[in-house]
Parts: C-alpha cells; structure tokens; sequence
C-alpha cells in the first residue's frame, strides 16, 4: 500500500488527500511529526517536510505539487490540471495564488500561531500577526467569490486541483472556526460544492487532540 506521511492540519497534506481521493487511488495515512527529526522519515525525506508520498515500490515523492503532478502524469484518467494548456496555465496560476499567497499572507499568520505554536511550546499567539491574518482573508475571499461567480469552477468548467488547493487552506482555517464566510456568499457556496464530494469525507472526519472544530464544520450544507 503506498503511504502518505502528513500532519492532519496542514493544507498542503489536505491538498495531496483531496487529490488522491478524487482519483480514487488508494493509500494509508501516517501521521509523522516532522519536529522529531526522525532518522527513518529524514531518510526518505532529508527536508523532513510533508506530505511525502511513498510508492509501493518504495519510490518517494516529497513536494506536495511535485506529488500532484506526478499524479496527474501517473494516473490520468481523473485530470485536476485542466485538458487545454490555457486550462493547465490557469489551474497552475490559481495554486500558487494559495499555495504562496494566500498561504503567507493569511494562513501562516492565523494557523501557524493557532495551532503550530502550540505544538511546537513555543508560547502563545501574538495578537498583531492574528489580526494581519484576518485583515488578509477579506479580499482573498472577495477574490475567490469573484473566480466562483465567474466560472462553474474557479479555474475554468471543471473542478481542479486549483479548487482542492484554495479547500485545502480554507478547511484548515475552518477547522479553526476562523473563516469569515459572511464575507463572501460566492465563496462560501463555492466551498459547501467542494466539502460535499465524496473526496472531502476523509478531512471532515479529521480531528485534532485538544482542538475543537465549529458545528458547521463537518457538515456539507454549512
């Protein structure tokens, strides 16, 4: 069985699960607390980040849009990248619109400090970076429901990985009970779309010990 290593609120991890799940390509997740500096992790992954995907045959795919691309190559029947090159261009524009941007502008400042300080004992959440994280969400998600308005998928006619990337950092967000959905209906009808695919059931069924999701959370209809 090939394995996925992750830490369950990491988008980037999300991302690579969504992927695989709407492929339906099947793996086992492990959990790998990349602060212990394994020697067998560090190993397959001298970064010592995840997700690393590792093949039955022991291949490994560190990277979490390495790994995507390469799922999309190695299993084509289910493309997340789009069919034309416009289409391709556009779903590679929109990952790294969350993947960078939204991912430095908005999810380090709130989850980071939420969430990873914790982990990590390294104090409390500092107000001020909290406050630039939300302040940051507001034209993300006018962005974002501006891209669903427009299109029946924020990259074009069917949904990609561009819409699993920007599911993924807003689900971990969510989890977190800090995503403003009253500032865009668009977005917020976009993502209840995305959290009702078969792919998603996996992340809502996802807990993390001492945290507490929102009641909304885990259901399709918000």
């Amino acid at each position: 069985m090939r394995i996925l290593y992750h830490l369950p609120l990491s988008p980037f991890c999300r991302k690579v699960r969504l992927a695989l799940a709407e492929k339906r390509i099947p793996f086992e997740l492990r959990l790998e607390r990349v602060w212990e500096r394994r020697p067998e992790f560090e190993a397959l992954n001298p970064a010592l980040k995840v997700p690393l995907l590792v093949e039955e045959n022991g291949f490994a795919i560190a990277d979490s849009y390495a790994i995507c691309e390469y799922l999309d190559e190695a299993y084509p029947d289910v493309s997340l990248f789009g069919r034309t090159l416009g289409e391709r261009a556009e779903v590679r524009r929109l990952i790294a619109w969350f993947d960078d941007k939204f991912n430095m502008e908005v999810t380090r400042n709130l989850l980071f400090e939420k969430q990873m300080k914790r982990m990590l004992g390294r104090g409390n959440p500092e107000g001020g970076t909290l406050r630039v994280g939300y302040q940051n969400m507001k034209p993300h998600l006018e962005y974002l429901g501006w891209l669903a308005d427009s299109r029946a998928w924020l990259a074009g006619p069917q949904i990609s990985l561009a819409d699993f990337a920007a599911a993924a950092h807003l689900s971990c967000l969510d989890y977190l009970g800090d995503v403003k959905w009253e500032l865009s209906d668009s977005a917020k009808d976009w993502y209840a779309r995305v959290k009702s695919r078969p792919c998603f059931r996996a992340i809502l069924a996802d807990r993390v010990s001492g945290l507490t999701p929102p009641e909304h959370y885990d259901n399709p209809d918000f």
